[in-house]
């Protein structure tokens, strides 16, 4: 098939590269001149594993190209991705001004049939802006092309996205007439061939399932994170009771790892957009407005525990950061706790000492300004004369550190983990004074 994905983002990009990858004819448009002719060289602007081999061997294959002109985009695709951002606005809502503006430049270049899918996150009733909005230009034209509006909302999970466009658990597509639902039923079935659900449904109930997705999994990482407060208190293990629940399977173990909070692009943004529709359609939420403040909170328990441990000697204190990134396999620094750990520790006088395998040319940006913020060239440089360490990232390159040679290098042995990476008898029988997240101090 022909497709045409407009917005050349995380979302645009990977799904653009995946729906290649089985054989279409792709084209990715982006009106970002300098990151268009970045990916005409196969140069990848974000860190996504095996996304980089992908651009280049489908772009030598002829299969993906790439454009910053969309009425090359709509010519090109019978099938129209709208993938741009959907950014939080100020009163919480998604700010739908890109996606609506591609909706227009859709109704002023489009000649032919096509279906026009929205797979930006939108909140409730967005397709049918999109389709109002084509239709205004159509009819400033004097001309009438029909085309189909569909919702498709993806799942992708950053560091796994690539798999997870490959082998999706499930394809969800909104549509209003068997037409559209039929040519996508075509498209998605290499990707759903081993039995995933290919779900079909009407387009307000689509655009609502990724919303609802995400701020149930936010729900229950602030569950757990809440959950840990009490633990502390009580004396109990939450790793253990962690195990204990989601051993049931009407619950599971997934996104039941207590820690410092969740950040990225897509929880605090979707939550906040869901309570913001329920808001205005009379209702109000308020699971989730307390799952945000659990979230918040969670950050700043950590921060008043690093300063509890030191007092009111953290003026001029060495203190060393792994991990910067909201999470592993990626460099995305967007609402990532670290942010607000870093600022809070050099406000009250420290010096961090931080390093993250991908994330470090984006935060230098974010930390753009604070000396007291200082970037190592690798995971122990950053230890050398510290009086403490703060593990905020999970990535797989500080599971199993060289613990002797990071006792040499630091001055004092305090580790703070806010992921619960390490064993804390072990951290204890090897000489350090280790505090993490809702377990009893050894």
């Amino acid at each position: 098939m022909r497709i045409s994905v407009i917005g050349v983002g995380y979302v645009g990009l990977v799904s653009g590269v995946c729906f290649a990858e089985v054989g279409n004819n792709v084209l990715c448009m982006d009106v970002d001149q300098e990151k268009v002719e970045r990916l005409r060289r196969g140069e990848i602007p974000i860190y996504e594993p095996h996304l980089e081999e992908l651009v280049k061997n489908n772009i030598n294959e002829g299969r993906l190209e790439f454009t910053d002109s969309i009425e090359q985009a709509v010519q090109h695709g019978l099938i129209i991705f709208v993938c741009v951002n959907t950014p939080q606005d100020q009163d919480g809502s998604a700010d739908l001004q890109y996606v609506l503006k591609v909706a227009a430049g859709i109704g002023q270049s489009i000649e032919k049939y096509r279906i026009v899918i929205v797979k930006s996150t939108v909140p409730v009733g967005t397709c049918e802006k999109v389709r109002d909005t084509i239709r205004a230009e159509l009819e400033k034209r004097g001309v009438d092309v029909p085309f189909d509006i569909a919702s498709n909302p993806e799942f992708l999970k950053e560091g796994v996205a690539v798999d997870d466009c490959m082998k999706p658990e499930r394809v969800i597509v909104g549509v209003d007439n068997s037409r559209v639902e039929e040519i996508l039923s075509e498209l998605y079935a290499p990707f759903v061939r081993t039995g995933a659900p290919f779900l079909v449904m009407d387009l307000r109930s689509s655009e609502m399932t990724k919303y609802a997705a995400n701020a149930m999994l936010a729900t229950r990482i602030s569950f757990m994170n809440q959950m840990s407060c009490v633990c502390e208190r009580v004396g109990a293990d939450v790793m253990k009771v962690m195990r204990g629940m989601g051993s049931d399977s009407r619950i599971g173990p997934k996104f039941l790892f207590p820690g410092v909070g969740f950040g990225g692009s897509c929880f605090p943004k979707d939550v906040r957009a869901l309570i913001k529709t329920s808001e205005d359609a009379g209702f109000h939420f308020s699971i989730l407005s307390e799952v945000m403040e659990a979230n918040s909170t969670q950050r700043l328990n950590l921060l008043k525990r690093i300063r509890a441990f030191y007092g009111e000697k953290l003026q001029g204190k060495k203190i060393a950061v792994w991990g910067l990134a909201f999470k592993p396999n990626t460099d995305d620094m967007r609402e990532a706790p670290a942010i607000e750990i870093i600022n809070g520790l050099t406000g009250d006088g420290a010096v961090c000492h931080v390093y993250d395998p991908k994330a470090s040319e984006n935060a230098v940006k974010i930390f753009n300004g604070n000396a007291a913020v200082v970037f190592g060239k690798n995971q122990y440089e950053v230890l050398d004369g510290a009086e403490g360490l703060i593990l905020l990232t999970e990535w797989l390159s500080f599971r199993e550190p060289d613990f002797e040679r990071m006792r040499s290098l630091m001055k004092a042995h305090v580790i703070f983990d806010g992921r619960n990476q390490y064993n804390p008898k072990l951290l204890s029988e090897r000489g350090f004074h280790y505090l993490c997240i809702g377990r009893p101090n050894v």
